[in-house]
């Protein structure tokens, strides 16, 4: 299922993995690091250890050399205008999140993002897009809406982000369309769900199973779903989970996945790997900086 815009173009997604046409972003240009959460907590603690500080202009060139990797895949990119206030609305995943009916604009906890929405409806108002439904019922953040495959979807909430009421509020709208929604609480340091699992291909994951609880994984197992296992500590310190599928055999993952990369490509995926390195210690990865806008159906 899909929706129609003004313009007569289809958008929406029933799932992760199918051919990628359009994907929303930002642009980081009065992007800083600033307290965040746990994340960008771990940079501000260790930064001096590490010799690592923030670098705006590197931090441009980056997101461009991500650009260029969704335009040498065929991915039309469309952009959130970028507010001096809301300098973190280019981690274009989290203000809404895209489902079969249309997105959902999403209410956000973090009170530096808090005003994000804005620029997510106006996106959407100006393209044509029929916004589906607003989360009221609590705080929700797109990260934590993980679509498994068509009519299956996670919907996580650690609390300091997501909040139950948020998720409950966003499942049962799912659940109303047929869907199945597994809410799933997660540990306040992962953020969002997707810091722990994000589909690559039908029936294939790549995950976090040491943060999973077993439940998840006994359901996520009989739906048949298999999984490409990132390490804790990959998936803490460089999101190593938290990678975007393109379609047709390609994933877009970051230079610090050096070992799930190779493995990736082993399995016969075509992996781009741009340095992503200020915006992992800011506190997010590829899949936090895009929100698919179209694929299509598997």
């Amino acid at each position: 299922m899909s929706i129609t815009g003004a313009d007569g173009k289809t958008w929406g997604i029933d799932n992760e993995y199918g051919d990628l046409t359009d994907v929303l972003l930002g642009r980081p240009d009065y992007y800083r690091w600033t307290d965040a959460g746990a994340l960008t907590q771990r940079t501000f603690d260790n930064a001096e250890k590490l010799g690592i500080s923030f670098d705006l202009q590197r931090a441009q060139a980056q997101h461009a050399r991500m650009v260029e990797c969704y335009e040498d895949a065929g991915v039309a990119c469309h952009f959130i205008r970028s507010d001096e206030q809301l300098h973190r609305n280019f981690f274009a995943r989290d203000s809404n999140a895209m489902t079969p009916f249309g997105p959902i604009i999403c209410h956000m906890q973090l009170k530096t993002r808090r005003a994000d929405y804005v620029t997510a409806i106006e996106f959407y108002q100006n393209a044509g897009i029929p916004i589906w439904n607003m989360v009221t019922a609590g705080h929700f953040e797109g990260g934590d809406f993980n679509i498994i495959e068509p009519s299956a979807v996670i919907v996580g909430h650690c609390g300091e982000r997501s909040e139950e009421a948020g998720a409950k509020q966003v499942a049962g709208w799912m659940e109303k369309e047929g869907w199945e929604a597994l809410m799933v609480p997660i540990p306040a340091h992962f953020i969002h769900m997707d810091a722990l699992i994000v589909m690559i291909a039908p029936k294939l994951a790549v995950a976090c199973l040491d943060a999973l609880e077993d439940w998840v994984i006994d359901w996520l197992t009989a739906r048949g779903i298999k999984f490409v296992e990132v390490g804790y500590r990959d998936c803490v310190q460089s999101l190593g989970v938290n990678l975007v599928s393109l379609g047709n055999s390609k994933i877009l993952s970051m230079a610090s996945s050096e070992d799930l990369n190779e493995r990736l490509r082993a399995m016969g995926f075509e992996v781009y790997d741009p340095d992503m390195s200020m915006f992992t210690y800011g506190g997010g990865g590829v899949h936090c900086l895009s929100q698919a806008l179209h694929r299509e159906t598997v």
